[in-house]
């Protein structure tokens, strides 16, 4: 995939393929963002398997085969680990170990290096996984709601002799906010009626309560509730007004959930295998 460069790469590219019929390149008409690169690529690709190494020569092709051999064991997705990184210890191997921990954490998904594009996947688990944003790097995570199986291997993480990365405090910013869409996906995605009514259902016993309490003072001890408590009762009403949108936007979210799943008839599960009388089949139900 060569998305949107400036230099020579289609060139060379095309030139390659012109030789090798098994060669496909796709050329972005920008440069999309690695996400978007890689989804390209998925999609233009045509075998059972699939492996994802970056441009930038930083990827060793000869650790290719023992991905293969993880995969033929069954798994389902086998992603590259850079156990002894060369990069800058303060600037990029430390954030790294940190926002991979963190990563592991909030997704349930244990590997070390969700940042390599070094990784093997079966087809028909990334026929299930949307790409967009950041969301390469989570592609582990979101195969595991869909019980895909994962396992890491150690790689070489060559020195890049050309070029420099792109990676930078903003894209951090982004890998975050993708980071929480991930953790809200992971746990709501079919049932958002749970996040918001939760949410909405606090705020309103809250707003409630304050306002049971302000109904008490003013029985009990006969107190000027407008004139001693007036931003109290308006913050009362803004708990139970903000309570009542996040139920309506919960019911909203089942809606869309309902209207994502029916008309397509998508189901809410995934099958590995179909065993039938005297047949085998793998099949996969999004």
């Amino acid at each position: 995939v060569d998305d949107g460069s400036t230099d020579n790469t289609f060139n060379l590219l095309r030139e390659i393929a012109a030789v090798d019929s098994r060669i496909t390149v796709v050329k972005l008409r920008r440069n999309f963002g690695q996400t978007a690169g890689l989804a390209a690529g998925f999609d233009h690709a045509r075998g059972e398997y699939i492996i994802a190494m970056d441009g930038d020569l930083q990827h060793d092709p000869a650790d290719i085969p023992i991905f293969l051999e993880k995969i033929a064991e069954g798994y389902d997705i086998v992603s590259g680990w850079r156990k002894r990184r060369i990069d800058n210890l303060w600037l990029r191997r430390i954030p790294s170990r940190c926002a991979n921990w963190l990563m592991a954490k909030l997704s349930g998904v244990d590997i070390h290096d969700f940042g390599t594009t070094f990784k093997a996947y079966r087809r028909e688990i990334l026929e299930q996984v949307p790409l967009y944003g950041e969301m390469h790097r989570f592609i582990p995570a979101l195969a595991s709601w869909h019980g895909a199986s994962i396992i890491e291997v150690p790689i070489r993480n060559v020195e890049r002799e050309r070029g420099a990365s792109h990676y930078g405090l903003s894209r951090t910013f982004r890998v975050f906010f993708d980071l929480i869409t991930i953790r809200f996906l992971l746990r709501y995605l079919s049932r958002p009626l749970h996040f918001f009514g939760t949410v909405g259902m606090l705020s309103i016993l809250s707003g409630c309560g304050v306002a049971g309490w302000l109904v008490a003072d003013k029985v009990l001890y006969g107190t000027e509730v407008m004139r001693q408590h007036g931003p109290l009762m308006i913050f009362t009403a803004v708990l139970v007004l903000a309570g009542l949108n996040m139920l309506a936007v919960g019911l909203l979210g089942e809606m869309q959930v309902r209207y994502y799943h029916e008309p397509s008839r998508r189901a809410p599960y995934s099958v590995e295998r179909l065993l039938r009388a005297q047949s085998e089949e793998s099949t996969i139900s999004e």
